[in-house]
């Protein structure tokens, strides 16, 4: 086996705590804006249907999709539902994800926080758990985490792969396993496999609405750090930010997934941004209208684009 599952919070726990954070800004940040990520992205559907929040780019296949929050909401719910009545989870119970950077990742991770459950992320064994301690910045901050002191973490009882490592979440201990096939046009997989739900098959069925159970606490210290990272960098309705964030990393958690609930802001979100030439990414950003990169795009990407758009430093 050659992954680990670790708690949203872990990956984030190198992210200094609007307390700890020295520009007013953060300071002044909003520590609970919504009680849950449920709240949230019902808010920002009352405030902004139709206006797009992910716009998600595949640089080997040419795929380009885009979700207004009420076409992401839609899939959210369907997940969601997909998690209770399929896998047959409950509230805190725990959901794995072992995806690359993909708008799929970010609807799961929004349908398991949205049905109160546990987001445990896949990381290598032996390695850092977040950005900061793969740079040899030891760190003893931590987000006040889905785990008391000493608390193991919970099993999960699905795991979310794509189709390539499928080999990989078959061989570990779970319950259900649901696969992606990761093609355009949220392709089925190329093969059935025994045991395996199919995303791209089980999950449109499912009931576009869902009815959220009260979300648990960490939910909405989450939130607080996403609206202290937004606050401290001025991000707001009109920003349209570039990111590769996958979902295991501190820029997936916070850039692609839960700073625009909080802020309005919307996401250029890119997988295999390394098969794009320099021209075409200047093209890209101004046909996106990005106004910002996050810090997980290589700054060695970025230096022909326009003086306007704006870098954000990593959050520690």
């Amino acid at each position: 086996m050659d992954v680990r599952f670790v708690p949203a919070a872990s990956v984030l726990r190198a992210v200094a705590l609007p307390s700890e954070a020295t520009t007013e800004a953060t300071t002044q940040a909003p520590a609970v804006p919504f009680p849950g990520v449920a709240a949230a992205l019902a808010a920002r559907l009352t405030r902004d249907p139709g206006r797009p929040m992910v716009t998600f780019y595949d640089d080997a296949t040419g795929e380009r999709v885009e979700f207004s929050t009420a076409t992401l909401d839609n899939w959210v719910a369907k997940t969601a539902n997909l998690l209770v009545d399929t896998v047959g989870l409950a509230p805190a119970d725990a959901v794995g994800i072992d995806l690359p950077p993909h708008w799929t990742s970010c609807v799961i991770l929004l349908a398991a926080w949205s049905a109160g459950m546990e987001v445990q992320l896949a990381v290598s064994p032996g390695g850092p758990v977040d950005e900061r301690e793969a740079g040899g910045h030891g760190t003893d901050r931590h987000v006040a985490g889905e785990h008391g002191a000493g608390e193991a973490p919970r099993h999960p009882g699905v795991i979310f792969t794509s189709e390539d490592r499928l080999d990989i979440a078959t061989a570990l201990d779970v319950d259900e396993v649901v696969g992606l096939s990761l093609r355009p046009l949220g392709g089925r997989l190329r093969a059935a496999v025994p045991g395996v739900l199919d995303y791209a098959v089980e999950v449109p069925p499912h009931g576009d609405r869902f009815g959220p159970p009260s979300a648990p606490a960490e939910q909405a210290r989450l939130l607080g750090l996403a609206a202290a990272v937004a606050r401290r960098d001025a991000l707001g309705p009109e920003d349209r930010i570039l990111t590769v964030g996958g979902p295991a990393t501190v820029a997936g958690l916070l850039v692609a997934t839960l700073v625009p609930l909080v802020c309005g802001a919307s996401v250029v979100l890119c997988r295999n941004l390394d098969d794009l030439d320099p021209k075409a990414l200047a093209r890209r950003v101004d046909s996106e209208r990005i106004t910002t990169v996050d810090w997980s795009v290589p700054q060695s990407r970025t230096t022909g684009l326009p003086l306007q758009v704006r870098r954000l430093p990593a959050p520690w």
